[in-house]
């Protein structure tokens, strides 16, 4: 990837740790994770809508949906020690980043993953940050295979 160069100095100390705590990692994920959601977010209601009328949305994803998506997925031993819930977020944000300029996954294959996982009704937001939450937390499951082990 033409992006290589961004990742030389994380890619000479692979750690979990050193790409889960990376604050610039987590800024451009951050940007990845608020466009792939609202990309399947729309897509998802596009598809459930019955009056046959495109949807379209875009919001940010809440850091409780992420925080708790980390710990689902048992992947907390990449933030650092004791983060709170916007640390948590930091990390999914920058697992993600890593992820994708890895070349490990394209901006569809997330959004795929994200569609796919969604369910329920988007429109009450109880139903949302769930239904969010257990597609965020497949999606790091999914991209474990892809990080160090430690």
């Amino acid at each position: 990837m033409p992006f290589d160069f961004l990742l030389k100095d994380i890619n000479s100390i692979l750690t979990c740790k050193s790409i889960g705590t990376d604050k610039g990692l987590a800024k451009i994920g951050d940007g990845i994770v608020n466009l792939t959601y609202s990309i399947a977010k729309s897509i998802f209601l596009t598809k459930v809508n019955k009056n046959n009328k495109n949807i379209r949305t875009g919001l940010k994803v809440s850091k409780k949906i992420l925080a708790e998506a980390l710990k689902k997925a048992d992947m907390k031993k990449f933030a650092r020690s004791r983060a709170d819930a916007h640390d948590l977020a930091d990390t999914v944000e920058a697992l993600i980043a890593y992820v994708w300029f890895c070349d490990k996954m394209t901006i569809e294959d997330i959004v795929d993953i994200l569609v796919n996982s969604l369910s329920g009704d988007l429109n009450i937001r109880s139903e949302e940050i769930q239904n969010a939450t257990k597609a965020f937390t497949k999606l790091l499951l999914h991209i474990k295979k892809f990080l160090p082990e430690s």
